[in-house]
Parts: structure tokens; sequence; C-alpha cells
């Protein structure tokens, strides 16, 4: 960020051109967005960050996206062999950036990746903020404006839902150390906590119940996972008007251990609950 940038006046500034026709945005609301952008391609503003209480969203920062596919024009760009049209161009310089990129991982430009993290063959969206020591690995998709964090696993196939509306709407939070098992899904502004664990095939929307199963009773949690917390697929049975049937859910097992480090615990916490990832 230059010594020049006052945020209070950018945030405003987007605000301000929010609302105003395409037809009223000229080179000067451009630029302002270009600022925005680039500030949140090298990760000094996050759509979402996290504070004393719980995660805050910069709704300014979506609408400075979202401003950007008002502004831009399509345009079309060759990489090897791809070819690609679309008003957002790629990220590159991953060598000074310090990040591994495998072919043919993707970046847009406008998401934050942290050197030290690794991309193989994935997808990453813009507004997306990738912690350093994290892997992305291959065929996963982060979403835009999905925040995760340093240390973390997203495994083979894994989707990580993406949201730029409604601009209220809380990203998908993943936060550091979690692992996130292969083909899981996890949308609409689910929050997974530290170090938590995802076995395979897992999907948690906003809506599936996360049921805590490790006491005598159970306890319903949603929309989000708690630290250091194992959880399964699991199915539970619903009466509808034609019968029972067993709906979806996600089953609370077990937890990391947190006397010991993140892989040993990961390790242990794997052979102890049998999880597949």
């Amino acid at each position: 960020m230059s010594a020049s940038t006052d945020l209070t006046t950018l945030a405003a500034e987007i605000e301000e051109l929010y609302e105003r026709p395409t037809s009223d945005l000229g080179d000067e609301a451009k630029a302002t967005v270009e600022e925005a952008i680039a500030l949140l391609d090298d990760g000094q503003v996050r759509v979402a960050a996290p504070t004393d209480t719980g995660w805050h969203v910069n709704e300014w920062a979506k609408k400075a996206i979202l401003l950007s596919f008002r502004t831009r024009d399509m345009r079309t760009s060759q990489v090897g062999p791809y070819e690609y049209h679309d008003k957002m161009p790629l990220k590159g310089g991953w060598a000074e950036r310090g990040v591994r990129v495998v072919p043919p991982a993707t970046v847009r430009q406008g998401a934050y990746v942290a050197p030290g993290a690794v991309l193989m063959p994935s997808y990453v969206n813009i507004g997306a903020w990738v912690g350093s020591g994290t892997m992305v690995d291959t065929w996963a998709t982060v979403g835009s404006c999905a925040q995760i964090g340093t240390d973390v696993h997203l495994s083979g196939g894994v989707g990580i839902g993406g949201v730029l509306e409604p601009l209220q709407a809380s990203p998908v939070v993943v936060e550091d150390g979690a692992f996130i098992g292969s083909r899981c899904v996890v949308v609409e502004g689910v929050r997974v906590g530290a170090e938590a664990v995802l076995g395979a095939n897992t999907v948690l929307t906003s809506s599936t119940p996360i049921i805590d199963v490790r006491g005598e009773k159970a306890v319903e949690l949603r929309g989000e996972v708690p630290p250091r917390a194992i959880v399964i697929p699991g199915t539970r049975k619903k009466k509808f008007p034609a019968g029972k049937y067993r709906i979806p859910c996600a089953l609370v097992i077990g937890e990391r251990s947190a006397s010991t480090d993140r892989k040993t615990s990961l390790t242990e916490a794997l052979r102890e609950h049998a999880v597949s990832v």
C-alpha cells in the first residue's frame, strides 16, 4: 500500500461509484476501481478479515470487484496453447511472489496468494485470499472472496464456494491449519475452524446440520465447524408427507490433539477415527 493510499477515502469513493449508472463511470472512476483491485491483488486489503470479535466483511471491497466487471472491457489473452477471453487478466510473477504454481493452475487478478503456498492444477477466483504454506491440490477450486488460512490443505477436487452477492454475505472461511479432505464441498459462508479436519466427501452448506455426537446427547450446529473438530459425512432421518427419508448431515466425531504439532495430531486423529481424506 502506498503512503498516499487512504483506505477510508478509497472505500467511500467505491461506495459512491457503486451507486452510479455504468454510463457515468469514466476514466477517473476506472482508475479508482483499479487501485482497489490492486490492493486486493497484493493482499493489502481483504474482502473479509479476522477481528477480536470474529470475521469482518468489507462490503466496499466486494463492490470494487463488481465495479471492475462494469468498467473493464473483454480481452483475449494467450498462455501457451490456452486462450482466454475475459475481463480479468491472470495473475503472474509467481517466482517473485515465492509461490509454486503447477500448470495449468489459474489465479485471477484480484486474488492474493501468499509466499510459500503451493498451487497444483487448480483455480483461485478474484477476491480470494490464500495463506502461506497452504496447498491447493489438484482440481480444487477456491471461489470468489473465499478466505483460506495458513498451512491449510485443500485436497484433490475440493470445492470452496464463492460469494459476491448479496454484499453483506460472509464468504467461506477456512482457518489456519485445517485439512479439507478429497471432494469436500464448503459453500454459503460456512466457517471451518482452525486445525479442523473434514473427511472425504463432506458437504457443508449454511443449512447443513453439523451434529456433535461425542457426548451422550447430540448437539446441533450450523454454519460453523469448531476448531480442531474431526468431521465426517453422515445422514439422519427426516419425516416428509411421503414418508421418512435420510438427508445429509455432518458428524463431529472427534478432536485433534492440541498438545502436539499439527502434522502429528492430524496423523493420530486420522488413525484413531479411521477417517478417509
